[in-house]
């Protein structure tokens, strides 16, 4: 019989194995680092590519081509996580997903670091688009993926452990980006955007790797198509269907769905009305990787070595770097502190103005900028640190509203819808700089843009706090609407 002391380790300073994460959870962090370096460092330097002198390198297009273009990227990244949410969770589980589809991914950094090669503008360009392409395929079909395969390999009980396991999870994230902002453009500036776009690739593959490494450990939960429970669209094109005057919407579906089938598809439709209004936000989130980075252009970079500045594009990782600050203050800190006067859907509100806030600091700057006072771009600092105070109320409290919000069989989907609000806000801002430029190739950095986008949001906020204030939160709904 053992005593409390020998059951309470397995080797002499070890945690018993109960206190411990499964093993195959490092393969996952792993992978989510290597993935993250390599999709942000890509990222991190397409506005210098698309608006660079051709001599250099560069395509030579105007700041609203790329804006643009970048704005268009990234949307289709957050759209595609609809498709590899479908074929994780109907047909090949989530280990499969995300193995081949992060082969496709490798092959797109493979074309745009081939792209060098040639010195034809249009043949870069088109593999331009064929790269980005690959990438959005490969980097938004796995993204609904991996955190929730992540989840699968804990067993049900071990909320603490999983909650440690996901803090580590978003610190990789952030620690992959916040290094690749600062090593691919200085690589891209000093050997050419061959390298800077086939290094990304590199990782990659070494991320494809780790990940495949971990294949006899990880615990793999079957697709839908096996377990046989109905989704969100069967359910509602029923109740659509069936539905008869007098009775309620979902009625319709009851003859052919079960009581949990229909509770979980009621889920869905009050968190999209609380969605729906999210895109402004990550309309001007985005903007860090394209707009800001045009606007330090014309801005003086600070000149660490001989050979090493901090321009536009190094200012990028400011932003992980002050997520990994800023989550555990808020979270570690003021959440806590204010208990319950700080809901969830009052964070994310309260996050939407702040958002705005950053955007009259940047339109202050471009003015100034465009008066001709020389500015050190240090100053975008600033609105890097009110942005990204935003992100951690809006982005993290959405990811928690969205989960704990949905139905067990609806969260694949919840999240899917969650990140296209992300797809949305891009597309919003590549629509305004394509129809309101006026016949200005530049109008996408310019103070008036930037105050449009803070009005904007302002306008939203407002909205969103009416909307938030007749929400009735799934797990305890409350006897009256409850305050924002």
């Amino acid at each position: 019989m053992s005593s409390p002391a020998s059951a309470a380790t397995t080797t002499a300073g070890s945690p018993p194995a109960s206190d411990r994460w499964p093993s195959q959870v490092k393969f996952i962090i792993g992978n989510e680092a290597c993935e993250r370096y390599s999709f942000y460092g890509m990222k991190g330097i397409l506005a210098g590519y698309i608006t660079g002198e051709v001599v250099r390198g560069g395509l030579g297009h105007s700041k609203d081509v790329a804006t643009i273009w970048i704005h268009l990227f990234i949307m289709a990244n957050y759209f595609m996580p609809l498709l590899g949410a479908y074929l994780s969770d109907k047909l090949w589980g989530r280990y499969k997903t995300i193995l081949w589809i992060s082969l496709f991914y490798c092959a797109g950094h493979g074309v745009l670091a081939l792209s060098d090669l040639t010195s034809s503008l249009e043949v870069r360009t088109w593999m331009l688009w064929g790269g980005l392409a690959l990438i959005a395929f490969g980097a938004g079909g796995i993204k609904p993926c991996v955190s929730a395969f992540m989840g699968d390999q804990f067993k049900e009980g071990k909320s603490r452990l999983y909650q440690k396991a996901f803090a580590a999870f978003y610190f990789a994230i952030n620690f992959g980006s916040f290094f690749s902002f600062l090593t691919i453009p200085f690589i891209a500036k000093r050997f050419g955007y061959g390298w800077a776009f086939g290094i990304p690739g590199v990782l990659m593959g070494i991320a494809t790797l780790i990940f495949w490494l971990g294949r006899h450990r990880y615990i793999r939960v079957p697709p839908t198509r096996e377990t046989k429970v109905a989704g969100f669209f069967p359910v509602f094109f029923a109740a659509l269907k069936n539905g008869r005057f007098g009775k309620g919407f979902w009625d319709g579906a009851r003859s052919q769905f079960s009581a949990e089938e229909i509770s979980a598809a009621q889920s869905v439709l009050p968190v999209l009305s609380i969605f729906a209004l999210i895109p402004p936000f990550w309309a001007m989130f985005d903007q860090h990787s394209s707009t800001w980075v045009l606007q330090a252009k014309s801005m003086i970079p600070l000149q660490i070595t001989d050979t090493y500045s901090i321009g536009g594009e190094e200012m990028q990782s400011l932003n992980p770097l002050l997520v990994m600050i800023l989550v555990p203050l808020l979270t570690g800190v003021l959440y806590p502190l204010l208990g319950s006067l700080i809901t969830p859907l009052r964070r994310i509100g309260m996050g939407m103005f702040i958002a705005g806030t950053s955007y009259l600091v940047v339109a202050w700057i471009q003015a100034r900028i465009d008066s001709n006072v020389q500015m050190s771009v240090l100053w975008q600092a600033v609105p890097y640190l009110i942005l990204t105070t935003a992100e951690v109320l809006v982005s993290t409290t959405g990811l928690e509203f969205a989960y704990t919000q949905a139905a067990k069989s609806m969260k694949s989907f919840i999240m899917s819808f969650w990140l296209l609000t992300v797809a949305a806000g891009n597309g919003l801002v590549a629509l305004i700089t394509k129809f309101g430029g006026a016949g200005s190739h530049d109008a996408s950095v310019s103070p008036g843009r930037f105050l449009m986008y803070a009005l904007l949001t302002f306008a939203v906020s407002v909205i969103f706090v009416v909307v938030a204030l007749f929400y009735r939160y799934r797990d305890t709904p409350p006897p009256e609407p409850t305050p924002a």
